[in-house]
């Protein structure tokens, strides 16, 4: 009998897990998806969607972020947000860049430079890009553009996770480009 109780207790909490982590991983896909009919792009001129990103831009290299444009940009954007993180990492997803009130004018990220803008905290404890350094194997990083309808009001040092929650219904429209790095 204690097996059994001991089984349903064990299968309902998993169940539960299931459940939250469901809602969880949904809420935040709502509200990273890109608006429907969005044409935004972000495109560099560094690596193409899917390819292999230089060295030039790794930890390998110069460590500097690579040339990043926007194109097609809605004319409601007041500002943007960039996050780039690697979702193949052994810990889990790693931040490698986060910036936010990014000047809706704004159409180029020169290769090396930071753009105009509030520096997020990123996974390596510091406010400025880091560039791909996986342990092992292949890794995708994702350059993530929100088109946001408003300034934000967070301070300097806040998280990806602060930044996500503070964008929730400002998101006008979202553009990402992922690009590859090994070792």
């Amino acid at each position: 009998m204690n097996i059994i109780v001991n089984y349903r207790q064990k299968l309902t909490f998993f169940i539960g897990l299931l459940i939250i982590a469901g809602c969880t991983a949904a809420n935040q896909k709502k509200d990273t998806e890109p608006v429907k009919g969005g044409e935004m792009k972000l495109l560099s001129s560094a690596f193409e969607e899917g390819e292999y990103i230089p060295e030039k831009y790794t930890a390998d290299g110069e460590n500097i972020s690579p040339p990043l444009e926007i194109k097609e940009a809605p004319s409601t954007t007041e500002s943007y947000a960039l996050v780039v993180d690697d979702p193949d990492a052994p810990v889990g997803t790693w931040v490698h860049w986060v910036v936010w009130n990014i000047p809706a004018d704004v159409k180029n990220l020169k290769e090396g430079t930071a753009p105009e803008g509030i520096r997020g905290k990123n996974d390596f404890g510091n406010l400025k890009y880091g560039g791909p350094a996986p342990p092992s194997g292949t890794h995708r990083y994702y350059f993530k553009l929100y088109a946001l309808d408003t300034m934000l009001d967070i301070t300097e040092g806040s998280t990806k996770e602060d930044l996500l929650e503070t964008i929730r219904g400002h998101i006008v429209e979202r553009a990402e480009i992922m690009g590859k790095y090994s070792r």
